[in-house]
């Protein structure tokens, strides 16, 4: 393999990472997703714990521009561009340094003239795998599932059109899209592994 990266976008509950970790077992490489922004935070000296706050969520929302407008200064108002683009320093700088897998963060805008990278929406058209999903892995309770789902999947789509020109989950903005609930997730990292072949 040479130095092609995997972007993989997904659905809340999919099954990204898990994939992710499939595919990073059979190819030997490495995947990156919260812990790129533990990354980002070190490299540039920010606050993790602000990193993870803004994390895949929209930067201009209106609960950002309340806090803004009561009273935060420039710096405060500069932040959220300042952690995308911390973000954006280290996906390219990873990209750099050898094949890997990128997991959400608008890896696919950041790299688009940068490098070869295999760019994948994974997504789950049964609700009840997701729901399962969600409660066993994140530990959200079954009866705030659907909920929960449906606002990190709108998070995760205004984080990602608010810094690109592109359509989150927009079946023509990707080279592959898979239903994890139809096909499972080995053999979406069959799939994956295949179309490898043709970049």
């Amino acid at each position: 393999m040479d130095k092609t990266c995997i972007v993989i976008n997904r659905q809340y509950a999919s099954g990204g990472r898990e994939i992710a970790r499939i595919l990073s077992e059979r190819l030997s490489i490495p995947f990156y997703d919260g812990r790129l922004l533990q990354m980002a935070a070190e490299e540039y000296g920010l606050s993790h714990g602000v990193l993870k706050d803004y994390d895949e969520k929209k930067m201009g929302s209106l609960l950002y521009s309340v806090a803004v407008s009561a009273g935060a200064g420039s710096n405060q108002q500069m932040l959220p561009y300042a952690i995308f683009q911390a973000q954006s320093e280290t996906i390219r700088r990873l990209a750099d340094a050898g094949p890997c897998i990128l997991i959400g963060r608008c890896a696919d805008y950041v790299l688009r003239d940068h490098c070869k990278f295999l760019n994948v929406f994974i997504y789950a058209t049964s609700m009840d795998a997701r729901v399962k999903r969600a409660v066993e892995v994140d530990g959200v309770t079954e009866k705030d599932a659907i909920s929960y789902i449906t606002k990190k999947d709108r998070q995760r789509k205004e984080h990602y059109n608010f810094h690109t020109d592109k359509q989150w989950g927009k079946m023509t903005e990707y080279d592959l899209c898979l239903n994890s609930s139809a096909i499972g997730y080995e053999a979406c990292a069959d799939a994956i592994i295949d179309a490898l072949k043709g970049i």
